[in-house]
């Protein structure tokens, strides 16, 4: 029989081992200044040059309701550390800077769908190809 306390207990990871593992395909949870526990989609990790200085942002899709955020929108988070050296996100406050970042995003996101067209039209003219040999 499980222990229900052990069942409940939180699991405090490095947050940037969590954005950085390409293979995580778990929801992120987040402790708000509340105490209350958020569920996240990971939609990004960019990092950004911010006057002269690059840092990491990751893009968050809140999948529990919170308020003043749509269903359909994201949040950009800052990847900082705390007074002990550990680190965390922190939600990006500058207004500029988290459009700029949600804008990289989309450049990226653009880039990506570019890239998968193209190489669909390759494999496509290969298989053309392949298909006219066969018919020799």
């Amino acid at each position: 029989m499980a222990d229900k306390n052990n069942e409940n207990q939180i699991q405090q990871v490095d947050i940037i081992d969590v954005l950085l593992d390409e293979d995580n395909k778990d929801p992120i949870v987040l402790m708000d200044e509340k105490g209350r526990q958020l569920t996240f989609e990971q939609v990004a990790v960019i990092p950004y040059e911010v006057r002269k200085e690059k840092r990491l942002y990751c893009v968050l899709k809140p999948l529990d309701k919170i308020e003043g955020i749509g269903d359909d929108e994201a949040i950009v988070f800052v990847v900082d550390q705390d007074d002990e050296g550990n680190s965390i996100i922190k939600i990006e406050e500058d207004e500029e800077v988290a459009i700029a970042v949600f804008d990289k995003y989309y450049d990226l996101l653009e880039e990506a769908q570019k890239e998968e067209k193209a190489a669909k039209a390759t494999k496509t003219k290969v298989a053309g190809k392949k298909a006219d040999s066969d018919k020799k």
